[in-house]
């Protein structure tokens, strides 16, 4: 537990990990009893003022399709590797904001060789875990290529040892790999 004047953290272990992405140099570390898994979606029928939505990289139409992230789901025995980051209240603020389809969960006691102090990560939402299985359900749940490499390139950055570990460590997405860019939408 975080005592007064200790540091906040947030682990991550997908998207996080790309240096744009976490504003600060990290410590390298694991969190225990979880895997990554492809679970967490986005509407991306919804425009949401600075959010995102997906276009369609051959076509350019907007798909009716729910856009599917990485995620973490218990599994005891199990560490995810990755990299704890310092923050303030503004960047926990900033990236509350970002991991919309997340919740925010102390995880301290969770993690391995991480740095003192309070260490926060975030997990998929019910709501975000709701609409993946809608888009399961509907046969419209993709994971962008491009999203899902540069998760994989965050670990190419770390060696051999580094992509071994993400694949050890990381479900094959269930749903399909879909070619879309991303467009940020402003406030």
């Amino acid at each position: 537990m975080k005592t007064s004047g200790e540091q906040d953290y947030v682990f991550g272990y997908g998207s996080l990990l790309n240096p744009r992405s976490r504003a600060a140099e990290g410590s390298a570390c694991g969190l225990m009893g979880f895997r990554r898994t492809w679970d967490v979606a986005m509407d991306n029928t919804r425009t949401i003022p600075g959010y995102k939505y997906y276009l369609d990289a051959v076509s350019g139409d907007r798909p009716a399709v729910f856009v599917t992230f990485l995620n973490l789901r218990p599994s005891p025995g199990e560490v995810v590797s990755g990299v704890a980051f310092p923050v303030d209240s503004d960047r926990l603020a900033a990236l509350d904001r970002r991991e919309r389809n997340y919740t925010r969960i102390d995880m301290t006691d969770n993690v391995a060789s991480g740095p003192t102090g309070r260490i926060w990560t975030y997990l998929g939402s019910q709501e975000g875990r709701e609409r993946f299985e809608r888009g399961v359900e509907r046969g419209t749940a993709v994971v962008s290529e491009e999203y899902y490499a540069g998760v994989r390139q965050s670990f190419e950055g770390g060696g051999d040892a580094a992509v071994d570990d993400f694949e050890r460590t990381t479900d094959t997405p269930a749903v399909p790999m879909r070619e879309l860019i991303r467009v940020d939408v402003p406030l």
